[in-house]
């Protein structure tokens, strides 16, 4: 089976309320996939906007440093990733993964692994990068709900421009050179270092068009960011 490393943004799980349509969509075509016992699935929570209002809400009451804020997130990454391992609870191994070590002890004939965020320091991009480096996977898949990655914001620059296909080097310049906890960047700049040594392709894909994840899968063109 080939190894499928999938990271699904906070912002497509809990946008503001749950959203159970997504889930729905997203576990259907997750199995649909499972039925033709060609794909491993290991699909990453994030925090998304649960961490981000957890996070802002802690420091209206307290100071907190970076690594406080991380943990708050880490946590949101869990909630949402134990949603998703019910969710998919009669396909998915039962134990949620945090430590990316731990995915090597998963039993190889566990077609469907849930993992979430594990120590302070990044988001779950990188771990998304550490799992894909353990289990043999050239390739992640970053879900956000943004149809591609853009040469700017485009909610704050309307000349902001869509890019199909972009090199490491030339999207790392795109983005801050450090992490920041709630930092909103199209790939973790860590998890973006990481994937360009070892020579890890991310595709990065908007969540709602769950038809152009099922044309990635498949090798088929896609509307898209490819970044290698």
């Amino acid at each position: 089976m080939e190894s499928i490393v999938m990271s699904v943004g906070g912002s497509l799980i809990a946008p503001d309320g749950i959203d159970t349509d997504f889930l729905a969509r997203f576990k259907a075509l997750i199995e649909q996939k499972l039925k033709t016992h060609t794909y491993r699935f290991i699909i990453i929570a994030g925090g998304g906007k649960t961490a981000r209002r957890y996070q802002d809400a802690a420091n209206e009451v307290a100071k907190l440093d970076s690594e406080d804020l991380d943990w708050i997130g880490i946590h949101s990454t869990r909630l949402n990733g134990h949603l998703l391992r019910t969710v998919f609870k009669d396909s998915a191994y039962s134990v949620m993964v945090t430590n990316p070590d731990d995915i090597l002890d998963v039993p190889k004939d566990k077609a469907l692994v849930v993992a979430a965020g594990y120590r302070p320091g990044c988001s779950t991009d990188l771990r998304a990068i550490q799992i894909a480096e353990r289990v043999g996977a050239r390739k992640v898949i970053n879900l956000s709900n943004t149809d591609y990655v853009y040469t700017d914001d485009p909610k704050k620059n309307p000349a902001a421009e869509k890019i199909e296909e972009i090199s490491w080097t030339d999207f790392r310049k795109l983005i801050p050179d450090k992490w920041d906890p709630g930092l909103s960047a199209p790939f973790d700049p860590i998890a973006a270092r990481e994937a360009e040594k070892l020579g890890i392709e991310v595709a990065c894909i908007n969540g709602a068009r769950l038809s152009e994840l099922e044309q990635y899968i498949d090798g088929r063109p896609f509307i898209g960011t490819k970044i290698s």
